[in-house]
């Protein structure tokens, strides 16, 4: 018969044998993890809280957390068009422990910048793009065209008269004007605002008629009737506005702009972190809740987050913007 202190001691062995089977496969996966040993994860976002960006953010963080077994915070870094958070991240170490979740104006801040404090062809790796989300050309309702052809003939008969707001030099409002510009082959008053929320109310009070506004933001005004779309700037109508022409429906030919949310890591990370990364990634922009959510913002997860694909999307990008940056001589002076 065993003593009552041989009974405690066989007692604690047990407990003690099974607490660290149960541990063990924790242990394992923590150890095993490709990416920064099992720690913490940083999502960085170069946009405040409560924007777009932010939104997504905090969306997918949570399902790569359960994909990796390891927990991703998000963590805000606003300013310079986003140059601060990528800043951050581009000297972070590539163990895939901090990562950026950026806008589209990280394709545009190489043409739109003299000198930005990181290299963008050389600083990161593309690991996927989150999300697309179009804009929609909208007018104050009172505002006498009554589409893109009406718009287009207002331009062409008093060229640089007709105005459209934006949240500032070099914003996606901006760009969606100049782009505008360029397709409809007019030229248009830019009113540049510190903020997309006072241009869309003076949009909305008739002190300025023209604005490219996100579809999530403006929807309410939509339907209450204090701003009227007259067309969307992707090449598929949006979902919350399905009788809203696309840009190319409405008469501007190769018109096409989406504000996007690339997920890049440092360059230099291991080929099994990046891996473990878009992987995670993958399984979270094709999870229900994520999906159901991007899409009731009118947005599209992107179709294909191949190396090849994203590359080419990202170039593409570039490209664009670059042309009509020098075009339009835009400038963030």
């Amino acid at each position: 018969m065993l003593s009552p202190f041989k009974k405690a001691t066989s007692r604690r062995q047990m407990l003690q044998t099974s607490a660290a089977v149960l541990a063990a496969p924790w242990i394992a996966s923590h150890a095993a993890s490709p990416v920064a040993d099992g720690r913490t994860i940083t999502l960085v976002v170069s946009y405040p809280a409560g924007g777009g960006a932010d939104l997504i953010a905090r969306l997918i963080a949570p399902k790569m957390a359960t994909a990796l077994g390891q927990s991703v915070v998000v963590d805000n870094k606003p300013g310079a068009s986003g140059q601060l958070a990528a800043a951050h991240v581009a000297r972070s170490n590539p163990d895939g422990s901090t990562l950026l979740l950026d806008a589209s104006s990280f394709a545009v801040n190489p043409s739109l910048f003299s000198k930005l404090p990181y290299d963008t062809d050389a600083a990161f790796t593309p690991l996927g793009v989150a999300a697309l989300f179009p804009n929609v050309l909208v007018c104050t309702a009172s505002f006498e065209a009554k589409n893109v052809k009406d718009v287009i003939r207002l331009a062409k008969a008093k060229p640089g008269q007709l105005a459209y707001a934006s949240s500032g030099n070099g914003s996606a409002q901006h760009l969606a004007g100049a782009l505008f510009e360029v397709q409809a082959n007019v030229d248009l008053l830019h009113v540049p605002y510190k903020g997309g929320g006072p241009a869309l109310n003076d949009v909305m009070a008739g002190q300025v008629p023209l604005f490219f506004a996100n579809v999530a933001s403006s929807l309410g005004h939509i339907q209450s009737g204090k701003l009227r779309p007259l067309a969307v700037t992707s090449r598929r109508r949006a979902r919350a506005l399905p009788e809203v022409p696309t840009m190319e429906e409405a008469g501007v030919p190769g018109y096409e702009i989406n504000e996007w949310n690339p997920v890049l890591a440092p360059s230099g990370i291991k080929p099994s972190t990046k891996t473990a990364l878009q992987d995670a990634l993958r399984q979270a922009l094709t999870d229900p809740e994520v999906l159901g959510r991007i899409r009731a913002l009118s947005g599209d997860a992107f179709a294909d987050n191949t190396d090849a694909k994203l590359a080419d999307f990202i170039k593409g990008q570039r490209s664009q913007w670059a042309r009509i940056v020098r075009e339009r001589k835009i400038s963030v002076d």
